[in-house]
Formats: structure tokens, C-alpha cells, sequence
């Protein structure tokens, strides 16, 4: 059936900095990849996401909260703003909850660039980081990898009197990939004093090498200029709560909170994340299990010839080759979902998540079906 198209809009309503704008498109969902190719099994291994679940303490929490859910929720997320705090030993206006680290990137966009400023930041990396820039008419600088890995001293070449913000990815999504803590030594300070860096820390749990810096304690706490993103929808199995956090200097967190939503974060992802915190064995276990799936899946990929960048020091590889939107395909009609990685801006490359290691011996198996057919 045609249905009848709505009114139409004079052009000029839409602001002209979206025009060109490519959106952010997400993995697909199992479900999609069903419907469309008809296969019964599929295991998505795209979107970084944790194979296991929320913890219990969690899952109960999610029980309790849900009996309100005809309240509207804390709109400053008071109770797990103040235990961040506590437990960071930072000043409650130091603390940004948002729905997931990705919206602390979109409002703090909002609140600090106008248009014609400048962010600077390496590529490919996580496409947030340029879209939302690009969103609010900013200019962003792409610092292209070296070695597969930030190119710190080139993004600090890469900053003008325009540059507001620079973002950093460690580990850097989709490589993998971090920088060492001598380098982001060395980049803070360097780095001039009218700029604002973003170090995303999102996959901080996973990372136990002890050249890993936490860069809450050693940057923001020893006044850098600084906000650190961290969240629950990695190891802490909540990506579909929505929960991120960033730690910086109140002036910062106060701009955040005034463009941020009124209702950010639903009431069963405040109630989840706070039950979360004192999962401390649990984060061990799970960062000890994403280690031996990181061995299988460097394993898996290797018995086909592909070599994934290393060392991958979160929960994903990113492997280059010549015709990542074929093996893309290939895999897709098995059923296992990757991660094809144009709009990171690696269109040569895929990134696939680190699943169960029941998981990776699907995968391992669709990859050398695929491979007998290239």
C-alpha cells in the first residue's frame, strides 16, 4: 500500500551544517540479519558489546527499579553521580552521567563548539568523535595512525589558536590499539593550555598492563586539562541500559549539564550501574575470560591467513584486508555480524568483538568456509 506522503518543508529549515552529515550507523542486529537472509543461528560479534550479561546484584537491581517505572527518573542521576564521586575521590561537580560515554561526546560538542572551531583527532577512530563536530558546524582535524596507534606528536603539530578539543581514544576503537603512558606524558605536556582533551577510557577494565595509565588518577587528578569518558556498556554488561560517565573540571560538567536532556538516564540504568560498583571479582573473572577469547580469536583468524593488528589490548581485533565488504558479506550469510569499518574510515578493515568461546569457534568455522571460497 502507497501511503500518502506528509507536508513538505521549506530546505532552509534544516541547518545547513547537516546537510552532508552521513549519520552514525550502528552494527546490525541480530534480528535484521534473520529477517533479511533467512538464517536460523546468528551470533554478533560487532559491536564490542560484552558476551555476558549485566552482573546479579545488577539484574536484582533492575527487578526493583522496574516496579517504578511510571516515575520519571533522577534527571541528575544524584545517587551514582555521588558514588562515582566517592569512589574516584573527586568533587560531586566533577562527575558527568550521561546515556552512555558516546553522549558525554555529544554534549559536550554542544556546549563548547560553534561553528568554524576545530577538534583534532586520530583516524580512523571511534566516527562520534567527528560527527558530533561536524553536528554543530566545528571543523575536525583527522591525524592519520601511525603504526595503527594515536600519532600523539602529529595531533599536537595538528593544533591551532581554533581548536577547542582533542580526542583521544586508549585503546583506540577499532584498532585496538593504545598509547603508552610515557607518550600521553609526553602529550600533556605539550599540549597548550586553551585546549580540552578528551581521553576516552572506555574499555579501562579490560586493560591490567601496568603501562596502562588511569587516567582519572594520574591526569585529571593532577590538574590536567582534562575530561575522562568511562561506562557500563562494556565489561560491566549494560550497553542496552545506556550508562557512561566523564570526570573533569567543573566548569566542564556544568556546561554538560545544562544542554544534557532533562531525563538522560533511565531509572533501571542508574539502579544497574550503582549495583555494578562493587562487582570487583566479577570485572576480574570477566577481564581473564576476554584474555583467553582474545588468544581463540587471534587464533581463529590466523588459521585463514588473517593477521590482526597487535597488540589488541581491549575486547576486539582489527584486521585489514583486501576486500573487507566481500568477507563482510560471507559472514554475514553464515551468520555471524562483523564490523565493516568505512564509517570509522577503514574501508579495507574489519573489527570484530571478542564473543564466548563457543562464539569463536562459529565464527572460526564461517571464516574458513569463506576463505575456500575467495
Amino acid at each position: 500500500m502507497t501511503r500518502r506522503r506528509l507536508g513538505d518543508v521549506d530546505p532552509n529549515l534544516i541547518r545547513s551544517a547537516l546537510r552532508d552529515l552521513v549519520p552514525y550507523e550502528p552494527g546490525k542486529p541480530v534480528e535484521e540479519v534473520q529477517r533479511e537472509l533467512g538464517v536460523e543461528r546468528v551470533i554478533k560479534l560487532a559491536s564490542n558489546e560484552g558476551p555476558y550479561g549485566p552482573f546479579p546484584a545488577a539484574l536484582d537491581a533492575i527487578a526493583r527499579a522496574s516496579l517504578e517505572l511510571n516515575r520519571y527518573p533522577d534527571g541528575g542521576a544524584f545517587r551514582l553521580c555521588r558514588e562515582l564521586a566517592e569512589r574516584h575521590d573527586v568533587r560531586f561537580e566533577e562527575v558527568a552521567v550521561c546515556a552512555g560515554a558516546d553522549a558525554v561526546i555529544g554534549y559536550l560538542a554542544l556546549a563548547t563548539l560553534d561553528p568554524g572551531d576545530e577538534i583534532v583527532t586520530g583516524w580512523p577512530s571511534f566516527p562520534s568523535y567527528v560527527l558530533d563536530s561536524l553536528k554543530q558546524g566545528a571543523i575536525p582535524v583527522r591525524v592519520p595512525l601511525r603504526d595503527h596507534r594515536f600519532d600523539l606528536e602529529a595531533m599536537l603539530a595538528a593544533i591551532t589558536p581554533r581548536t577547542k578539543l582533542v580526542f583521544i581514544a586508549a585503546p583506540n576503537n577499532p584498532t585496538g590499539t593504545t598509547n603508552t603512558r610515557a607518550e600521553l606524558d609526553a602529550y600533556f605536556s605539550a599540549v597548550p593550555e586553551h585546549v580540552l582533551t578528551v581521553l576516552d577510557q572506555a574499555y579501562f577494565e579490560y586493560i591490567s598492563d601496568p603501562d596502562y595509565p588511569d587516567a582519572i588518577e594520574e591526569y585529571a587528578k593532577a590538574g590536567r586539562r582534562v575530561l575522562v569518558l568511562r561506562t557500563f556498556s562494556k565489561i560491566y554488561g549494560l550497553a542496552g541500559m545506556r550508562v557512561g560517565y566523564g570526570i573533569g573540571p567543573a566548569e566542564i560538567v556544568t556546561a554538560i549539564r545544562k544542554v544534557r536532556r532533562a531525563f538522560d538516564v533511565a531509572s533501571v540504568g542508574q539502579e544497574a550501574a550503582l549495583a555494578s560498583l562493587d562487582g570487583a571479582e566479577e570485572i576480574a573473572r570477566r577481564r581473564d575470560a576476554n584474555r583467553a577469547a582474545m588468544t581463540l580469536l587471534e587464533e581463529a583468524l590466523r588459521r585463514v591467513r588473517l593477521d590482526p593488528v597487535e597488540p589488541a589490548v581491549a575486547n576486539f581485533v582489527y584486521v585489514e584486508l583486501e576486500d573487507a565488504p566481500a568477507l563482510n558479506e560471507a559472514l554475514l550469510r553464515q551468520g555471524v555480524i562483523v564490523r565493516p569499518l568505512g564509517p570509522f574510515g577503514a574501508p579495507n578493515a574489519l573489527r570484530i568483538t571478542a564473543g564466548t568461546p563457543d562464539e569463536i569457534a562459529y565464527l572460526g568455522e564461517a571464516l574458513a568456509s569463506a576463505s575456500a571460497l575467495r
